[in-house]
């Protein structure tokens, strides 16, 4: 029983350092409840271990100085990868989560997933000066279908190397665990942790970029589905849109239609969409972004993109009823309130729910912070228990 109550003193320290430090001897005894006697042993406890060290002093009491107390950022680093069929984007962050390196490359020829993301992190702790041996989580967004049991990428249509076998292989290359995640369900713990969805335990993420894809997030956790399958919005059966199977047999198709929900909003969808509105764009997100700047000439081209997206909106709605649905990716980027609020203007009219739609509110890139989120609290798990 000492033990246990030394481990959980122990803890609570330093998930509190890590909220709101640096802070004093003191004050983490008020926060936690613990005396000052046990406050100063557990500190000590976590200065010997490596974790915890004086960063500074607070003054403003008739007695000396406080010492203050921080995590030491140097006691363990991941790595958050971000693996598309064109870049690779890999960030290094200390313990604290700040992150130290950022790097994007191109696979160029590669073929080889293992070698393309050993060369990507590589590349990143390069740049960061930290030892590859020292990273004690890495994480890895890519699009498709991951198998939540066995780790691997069931299917992607952008990464086609990536099959049955890669995650033990690139755990075997790093020598050290390594956890592949699809993209989307990333970029929805970036959303909870530091975007519009930080108070919701029940909400989903709409991605509107090439593709489209959906994260479910339920209690605080992510629904993944029975086989990783969860959220693949994009075959949704739309009446009089071809199926998947209907797409795959028609001569000379184009690669990006996948039938279903994914026909309506693909690149050539929208592009061709946004054609006979009269605007012009080499990719949605722009075609997107010149209705909106366009002002009330805009508005035909956002309600009939607004209206597509909420077929698939209400959908989920009226199966989960969230109550939040956030947009991310570009396209969701560039229509902005505009396009959430039609979204959820189009999702009321066709179903009994309304759900409040908001656009994406995190900054940078969704998916590498979501990586590099879920690296950390695997690797504060294992540092701060051993």
């Amino acid at each position: 029983m000492p033990r246990l109550l030394r481990e959980i003193n122990d803890r609570s320290a330093l998930d509190l350092l890590l909220a709101s430090g640096p802070l004093t001897r003191g004050q983490i005894g008020e926060m936690t409840g613990l005396s000052k006697v046990t406050a100063s042993q557990t500190l000590a406890r976590l200065e010997e271990r490596g974790l915890v060290e004086v960063v500074g002093e607070q003054g403003g009491g008739r007695g000396p100085n406080a010492a203050l107390y921080a995590i030491v950022s140097s006691s363990a680093y991941v790595a958050g990868l971000d693996v598309g069929p064109e870049l690779v984007t890999t960030a290094i962050a200390d313990i604290n989560g700040e992150v130290v390196a950022e790097l994007t490359v191109s696979p160029g020829n590669h073929e080889d997933p293992v070698a393309v993301v050993h060369s990507a992190v590589v590349k990143a702790c390069r740049s960061a000066k930290v030892a590859l041996s020292r990273l004690r989580g890495v994480v890895i967004g890519t699009p498709g279908v991951v198998d939540p049991r066995s780790g691997d990428v069931r299917f992607s249509f952008d990464l086609p190397g990536w099959h049955e076998g890669i995650h033990e292989a690139l755990a075997r290359d790093l020598r050290r665990e390594v956890r592949i995640e699809n993209d989307v369900n990333l970029a929805a713990v970036a959303e909870r942790a530091a975007g519009v969805a930080q108070d919701a335990d029940d909400f989903v993420l709409v991605w509107v970029g090439r593709g489209l894809g959906l994260a479910v997030m339920l209690g605080g956790r992510l629904h993944r589905g029975r086989s990783g399958s969860a959220g693949e919005i994009g075959y949704l059966p739309v009446p009089g849109v071809p199926l998947a199977e209907d797409i795959r047999s028609l001569p000379g198709r184009l690669p990006s239609l996948a039938g279903g929900l994914q026909s309506l909003v693909s690149v050539e969808a929208v592009t061709e969409l946004a054609e006979t509105y009269g605007f012009t764009g080499s990719s949605k997100a722009e075609c997107v972004a010149a209705a909106v700047d366009a002002g009330p000439e805009g508005e035909p081209l956002l309600d009939e993109v607004a209206a597509r997206l909420a077929l698939g909106v209400a959908s989920v709605c009226v199966v989960l009823d969230p109550g939040l649905v956030v947009l991310g990716g570009e396209v969701s980027r560039a229509g902005g309130s505009a396009l959430a609020t039609r979204v959820e203007e189009a999702v009321a009219r066709i179903c009994p729910i309304r759900p409040q739609v908001v656009t994406s509110a995190v900054e940078g890139n969704p998916v590498l912070r979501g990586a590099v989120l879920a690296a950390l609290n695997h690797a504060r798990e294992e540092v701060f228990a051993s």
